[in-house]
């Protein structure tokens, strides 16, 4: 294992939710969406964070960004106290910690074309102008599997699995450390998130990328993953590489998604769920 100082280092880190209720009166209930989460992510690694639907992965991620405020806990990412971090200082880091969604069409302004939702962080980051952003955008394109003439097609006129491509170019224009690919891939046929997940693995290894791979499909994770994170009602319940996982999970809720994994032989069954107390 290695001793470097990993990129993102996340440390107790909590996240409440005050209910509709706590906002309009003294009432103090509220949601633990993350309680108590500790992670880290090394340079060039990929930790998969998996879970059902509702156990605070994505609420992790975006208190991890500072999309929204944590509640307790510190990160430290590349060196920097990221909660001690004004908002112009936050601004300029964020060119090196970018997201993927889901559903890229929120964040693919339809009025906007593909070179233009590509070029609008290299605008807003100054790092480059012109001609020379021109060329990195085509570079872009070509580099996520599109077409240079694809450039001048608005979101409507491309596929699901090619608007996630600009989505993922998008992100990398800013030349990031960190993507944090929050089920990138779970929405698009099972081809498509294949070739998605070998772009994905190709890009790392050609800029030394690191991701936080938030799924819930563990057979997907295992083509991607360096290590895997599971979580549950908002707490990391087990850790451990890939392979450490599918030889012997530890936990129940480990156990249950991993029985949960289709099995592609039809005179083989799998395993019943674990409905252990948990």
């Amino acid at each position: 294992m290695t001793t470097a100082m990993p990129l993102l280092d996340v440390r107790e880190l909590v996240l409440v939710y005050p209910s509709r209720q706590q906002l309009f009166s003294s009432n103090t209930g509220a949601t633990r969406a993350v309680d108590g989460v500790s992670l880290n992510i090394h340079a060039g690694e990929t930790l998969a964070l998996v879970g059902e639907s509702g156990s605070g992965k994505s609420s992790l991620a975006r208190a991890i960004l500072r999309l929204v405020e944590p509640t307790a806990g510190t990160i430290q990412f590349d060196g920097a106290d990221l909660l001690a971090l004004d908002r112009p200082a936050l601004r300029r880091m964020r060119r090196h910690f970018q997201i993927v969604f889901q559903d890229p069409g929120p964040a693919l302004n339809p009025r906007m074309t593909a070179a233009a939702l590509i070029r609008e962080g290299i605008d807003a980051h100054h790092i480059a102008r012109g001609a020379a952003a021109d060329d990195r955008v085509a570079r872009l394109l070509d580099e996520v599997g599109l077409r240079r003439t694809d450039a001048t097609r608005y979101p409507h006129e491309f596929s699901g699995g090619q608007r996630q491509r600009i989505a993922i170019a998008r992100a990398l224009a800013v030349e990031p450390k960190l993507i944090v690919l929050d089920e990138a891939v779970s929405a698009l046929d099972v081809t498509v998130q294949m070739q998605v997940t070998d772009l994905l693995a190709g890009l790392q290894r050609d800029r030394g990328l690191s991701y936080l791979f938030i799924a819930h499909n563990l057979a997907l994770v295992e083509h991607i993953a360096t290590r895997v994170a599971v979580m549950y009602l908002g707490r990391i319940v087990e850790q451990g590489t890939v392979a450490q996982l599918y030889a012997s999970p530890a936990h129940p809720h480990t156990r249950a998604l991993l029985d949960a994994v289709p099995v592609p032989d039809p005179r083989r069954h799998a395993t019943s769920i674990v409905r252990d107390r948990l």
